[in-house]
């Protein structure tokens, strides 16, 4: 009795408790109704804030959803071609698209097991988890691997990373590196499979020799070093991998209708010309695993040298036409060290200034896909 009187003595003199009519009775046992009351106000309190959160989400996300759809319906006459132009991209891609789903998920998967199985070998060590184990498959090692197993379109887009130092990272550009010329061989049995298929005669009326060991294996293609029978002259030969024409079709159409619908949703990607530009890399790309194209370039390039007076700085391989074709690509071979390895050059010539201004000179004039493919003979 005494504590309620007491309670109540001071609900009279505290201001703060002048808005409550009745104060709560506190049973003998203590002050716990106060607290419970107390609780009891704070839930409610929360309970409106979390209305007026919800409340203000709610019309954000219902304006942002009515822009979205005035922006539908103002476009809505183009949707019957974006209908179209899906459908077509579509059936010209036919089951290969499925096929690479399943591809991708399957390198997706065998990728993530090795980053699992080297985290599992790092977590319990006493230097901990290196950093670049902490971004998991976006970390350079792992997403470089991830694109190799992708095959050719993604190995593409590495080599781009690799050639873009403005653009990206610069652990990034150093890890893609590989993509140019350490790409994953082909076994030299299907390699032997497509010259067969391709020349229509047998390979020892041809060449001395092959190599069964590729001097290089990049995204299309696998460079073998050989000897011709006829002349004894060395020579490399370029084959196309096999399937890589499907693997490009069924990729750049995916890349293409994924920019083709992203256009349509958001008018702004328009000014970016994305549609435009994907559109100018499926066609560069599909030409590259024509190696008649490539020859005639190669020609061509040699003509130009020959005509600017160059002949004496640059030369471009003698092509073998006789054992060439649209997946192979028979030509001279010329011995040097790539213009990359800069310290190889230092030992060659007295002037490595010179020579690498000489060979930018004709290198802004040829455009070819990368530095790695020239060489200092």
């Amino acid at each position: 009795m005494a504590a309620t009187a007491a309670a109540r003595g001071a609900a009279s003199r505290s201001p703060l408790l002048l808005h409550h009519h009745r104060l709560p009775q506190v049973p003998a046992g203590g002050g716990g109704s106060l607290r419970v009351g107390a609780l009891g106000a704070g839930r409610d309190w929360r309970r409106r804030v979390r209305v007026r959160v919800g409340v203000r989400v709610f019309a954000r996300y219902s304006s942002q959803s009515q822009d979205f759809s005035s922006r539908l319906q103002d476009r809505a006459g183009e949707l019957p071609k974006l209908v179209e132009d899906l459908l077509q991209t579509s059936i010209s891609t036919g089951p290969r698209g499925a096929f690479r789903m399943a591809q991708g998920i399957q390198a997706l998967l065998g990728v993530g097991g090795e980053w699992l199985n080297d985290f599992s070998k790092t977590a319990n060590t006493s230097e901990g988890i290196p950093a670049q184990m902490r971004l998991g498959l976006l970390s350079p090692l792992y997403l470089r691997r991830l694109f190799e197993r992708m095959g050719a379109t993604y190995i593409k887009l590495g080599q781009f990373i690799a050639s873009a130092p403005t653009f990206f990272p610069a652990e990034y550009v150093e890890e893609f590196q590989n993509c140019f010329d350490r790409a994953p061989p082909v076994p030299y049995s299907e390699i032997e499979s497509i010259l067969h298929e391709e020349l229509q005669r047998p390979l020892d009326s041809v060449y001395e020799y092959i190599d069964p060991v590729p001097i290089a294996s990049a995204s299309i293609a696998q460079v073998h070093g050989a000897r011709l029978k006829s002349s004894q002259k060395d020579v490399v030969i370029k084959v196309l991998k096999p399937g890589i024409e499907d693997t490009l079709v069924a990729d750049l159409n995916f890349i293409y209708l994924v920019a083709r619908v992203l256009e349509f949703l958001s008018p702004e990607l328009e000014r970016t010309s994305l549609v435009a530009i994907i559109k100018d890399i499926k066609e560069s790309m599909l030409e590259e695993v024509d190696f008649r194209k490539e020859a005639v370039n190669m020609e061509a390039f040699q003509r130009y040298i020959e005509a600017m007076g160059f002949d004496r700085q640059a030369k471009s391989p003698f092509v073998y036409h006789h054992c060439s074709t649209k997946r192979v690509l028979t030509m001279e071979r010329l011995y040097g060290v790539p213009l990359t390895d800069l310290d190889s050059i230092r030992s060659l010539v007295p002037d490595p200034e010179l020579t690498l201004v000489t060979a930018l000179n004709v290198w802004y004039v040829s455009l070819p896909p990368a530095a790695s493919v020239y060489l200092l003979v």
